[in-house]
């Protein structure tokens, strides 16, 4: 028998699909690239972290102009607007809110009250359990094949067992998931969803430069690293020449601090330095990344990769042995 797709249901939400797109700060998932996914049939995330609370509204509104479909909203807990941030996406009446890098109690019971669905992002069952029992909706697993901030330095595969074990929610699978045959391995230990942030960047939809963009499609697996990030965890980006200077130590430290972090630990600017990634300052900044970007190989429109994953799946016999 081939493959068939779990139904992910976030609360009242059904996509047609079980894919998430992830939401990328800065300004790397907007509301183009949302809509788009949210029209063919996944969930679109648009990244609100380091965004206004003017620009966020304003990237909500868009995006409902573009689709009826699934829109949510990531917003890191690290950041200082955090609260501010996620009281305006209740009040544009967003469908659901990712939150991840750090942890907040708070927002579950804004969640509650307002009827919208929170699901953390987590690398760990103990902190699944937490979630669970705080009253998250589904909860994203997220594994070191992850780009961006990381939590942990286990794998998917590893830890994706241990928290659908642990908790009754729908658990959401994330971390170097790039085609149907990832989707398949990680709906086989139990996911309900997958979450994918690298596969989107390389849309015609994505908003960041040609020269981010080629990064990716020209990235081979040893150009991945492990970098430091002024938010206080390891991030996955990347190399290149900012990211050789943060690895040896001599990056340059931030001109003026505009305080956006709640802890910062000032080693240099990270919203500058992902601005100037997707601006197409690359050697300037950090180009986060997952783990598996060298298995992409085009740049395409989102539903022709929405298409294409939903074919790669059902293309997966459901009994395959697990490599």
């Amino acid at each position: 028998m081939l493959m068939e797709f779990p139904e992910l249901k976030i609360s009242h939400l059904i996509p047609r699909y079980p894919i998430i797109q992830g939401g990328m700060a800065l300004r790397v998932s907007t509301a183009p690239l949302a809509a788009a996914v949210a029209n063919a049939g996944g969930i679109g995330v648009i990244g609100a972290s380091a965004m206004s609370i003017d620009e966020l509204r304003n990237e909500i509104r868009t995006a409902r102009k573009f689709t009826k479909g699934i829109i949510g909203v990531n917003i890191m807990f690290a950041i200082r607007q955090f609260a501010s941030l996620v009281q305006s996406a209740i009040e544009e009446k967003i469908d659901l809110i990712f939150t991840g890098a750090g942890f907040s109690r708070d927002v579950f019971r804004w969640g509650k009250e307002a009827g919208i669905p929170i699901v953390p992002i987590v690398s760990s069952s103990k902190l699944a359990k937490i979630a669970e029992r705080q009253g998250a909706t589904a909860i994203v697993a997220e594994g070191a094949e992850a780009g961006g901030h990381l939590g942990t330095d286990r794998s998917i595969m590893d830890i994706l067992p241990e928290i659908v074990s642990a908790v009754k929610v729908p658990v959401i699978a994330a971390g170097g998931i790039v085609d149907g045959k990832g989707i398949a391995k990680v709906i086989r230990l139990g996911a309900s969803g997958v979450q994918m942030a690298t596969r989107f960047v390389l849309s015609v939809e994505c908003a960041v430069s040609e020269a981010f963009k080629q990064m990716y499609l020209k990235a081979k697996a040893e150009d991945v690293v492990i970098i430091s990030s002024p938010v206080g965890m390891p991030g996955r980006a990347l190399r290149n020449a900012f990211a050789d200077k943060i690895i040896s130590g001599n990056v340059p430290k931030p001109d003026g601090c505009d305080g956006c972090l709640k802890n910062c630990s000032q080693e240099y600017c990270i919203v500058k330095a992902l601005e100037n990634s997707r601006i197409g300052q690359v050697d300037d900044g950090v180009v986060f990344v997952g783990n598996n970007v060298h298995q992409i190989k085009e740049i395409l429109p989102v539903q022709t990769i929405i298409d294409k994953l939903v074919k790669e799946f059902a293309e997966e016999p459901e009994n395959a042995v697990m490599e």
